[in-house]
């Protein structure tokens, strides 16, 4: 899917390609010096101040105090040039990394409160069990339209339900309509804060986080970043004894105004992450930072009833193209364990599907 773009700075490195060397600056500037002092002697000897016998040649116009002086002036404009660029501090290797990042990159952008009418709309149909999340993701577009932002944003979610009820499928159908790059963090199975962000030089295993490398390989500066399972992870100790939590990690990006100055641990330059949006799961709101949760929107989800599991079962039996007998095996097994409804969910329901699928295809022995 396709959607219109706007194309922002995001970072404000200067590329370029080139540099002078110091030789080729230090004979602009001794031209530039001997041009001035030829003419200043030109204009004295048309005055009278000056006769042809003490003009001096063109090349004897400066001494060594002044070739000394050209140097020291040549030397410093090559260091202020290599500084504005704001990647001198950068290896070879990294600024090629972030050649991507040359000219801007696009955000996804909603045009008409119409268009956030038919995402939302779309959504629901879908996943209607997920109606208070898609409300306020709609509710966020709409306002990105009416305040003619360059950009779609909503505010970061924290979707709290049991498992197996599509809160990370939701959020992968939402990126779907939205057009959007997608990262997914495990918060219980790797040391979050270092994948989302990454870290710095010196760790043993630095690299850029999951965050900055989605922004480079997709060439968008507004992904949706998801993050499952989020109230249950831990911190990481430095072996210097520091704390490294995953909510400090997070906060500076949650906040609109920190995010557009957001600095990356591993290349160490300013990044506008403004435009990320943010859709974390959990499975109870226990162990949710409190931090975390004042700068998120935190929706309680309920339990799949089945209704709603025979719903999503038809829906994606008619993608798959699934025949009706095999449609009806699968609505006949939900409601054969409707009763024991902890033992239903998404992943069983697809599970069904994936089984009625594989038989319905095999081939039949003569």
């Amino acid at each position: 899917m396709t959607r219109s773009t706007t194309t922002i700075p995001f970072s404000s490195l200067h590329f370029v390609d080139s540099y002078p060397s110091l030789h080729q600056v230090e004979d602009r500037l001794k031209k530039f010096l001997r041009t001035l002092r030829h003419q200043k002697q030109d204009g004295e000897l048309a005055e009278g101040k000056m006769d042809d016998a003490k003009m001096s040649n063109f090349y004897d116009l400066i001494n060594d105090a002044d070739r000394k002086r050209i140097t020291r002036r040549a030397m410093l404009y090559l260091d202020r040039l290599v500084a504005s660029t704001g990647m001198a501090h950068l290896s070879k290797e990294h600024k090629a990394k972030l050649t991507p990042l040359r000219g801007g990159l696009p955000v996804s952008r909603i045009e008409t409160e119409h268009e956030a009418d038919e995402i939302a709309a779309a959504l629901h149909t879908e996943m209607p069990w997920m109606a208070r999340a898609t409300e306020e993701v709609w509710h966020g577009l709409r306002a990105s339209v009416r305040d003619e932002l360059p950009g779609a944003r909503f505010n970061p979610l924290v979707l709290v339900g049991p498992p197996g009820i599509g809160k990370s499928h939701w959020a992968r159908r939402l990126a779907h309509h939205l057009a959007m790059p997608t990262t997914m963090i495990e918060a219980t199975g790797e040391p979050a804060m270092f994948s989302l962000v990454g870290s710095q030089k010196g760790w043993g295993s630095a690299s850029p986080g999951k965050l900055l490398q989605t922004v480079l390989s997709e060439r968008h500066a507004g992904p949706l970043v998801v993050i499952d399972e989020v109230e249950k992870v831990g911190d990481v100790q430095s072996n210097k004894g520091s704390r490294h939590t995953l909510t400090d990690a997070l906060l500076p990006l949650l906040e609109r105004m920190s995010a557009q100055t957001w600095e990356c641990p591993y290349f160490q330059v300013q990044l506008d992450m403004s435009w990320t949006n943010w859709v974390m799961t959990a499975n109870s709101r226990a162990g949710l930072p409190e931090p975390l949760q004042s700068r998120c929107v935190v929706l309680d989800l309920p339990e799949l009833t089945f209704a709603e599991l025979s719903t999503y079962a038809r829906h994606q039996a008619a993608k798959r193209t699934l025949a009706a007998p095999a449609l009806d095996a699968v609505l006949e097994a939900i409601e054969n364990t409707a009763a024991s409804p902890k033992a239903l969910n998404l992943r069983m329901v697809n599970r069904m599907l994936d089984r009625a699928e594989m038989h319905s295809k095999r081939s039949v022995l003569h």
